[in-house]
């Protein structure tokens, strides 16, 4: 059965790029520029949410994965948080996801972070 994840982008040709890749590795992909799918995450259940900080709307990357981490229904999903911030691990520890990928990021290294906390 194939990996889950959920990605959560601001930018279309990153978010195109990264679920290329990942369909690629075997993954199957939940894709968006929005945060819609955090709404439909039970009925997902993803393996791993990977979420960009700066997303369009009212809230933060960070903070959807702090949200996710304090409810008791989905704080088991492994979250990976995207950014360009030269803080991003300080943000990452704070808001309780998984790890981190800074933009820009080598394909490689995305793959074997997603990988690591699938």
């Amino acid at each position: 059965m194939k990996k889950k994840i959920v990605l959560i982008q601001d930018n279309e040709d990153i978010l195109n790029l990264m679920d290329d890749v990942l369909q690629e590795e075997g993954f199957k992909v939940t894709a968006s520029l929005t945060t819609e799918p955090i709404e439909q995450i039970k009925n997902i259940e993803p393996d791993l949410l990977v979420v960009d900080d700066n997303l369009p709307g009212t809230k933060k990357g960070s903070e959807v994965i702090s949200d996710l981490k304090s409810d008791p229904d989905t704080e088991e999903v492994s979250s990976v948080l995207t950014s360009t911030a030269s803080n991003l691990a300080n943000i990452s520890k704070a808001c309780k996801a998984d790890d981190f990928i800074e933009k820009p990021f080598d394909l490689d290294h995305m793959i074997h972070i997603v990988k690591k906390n699938c």
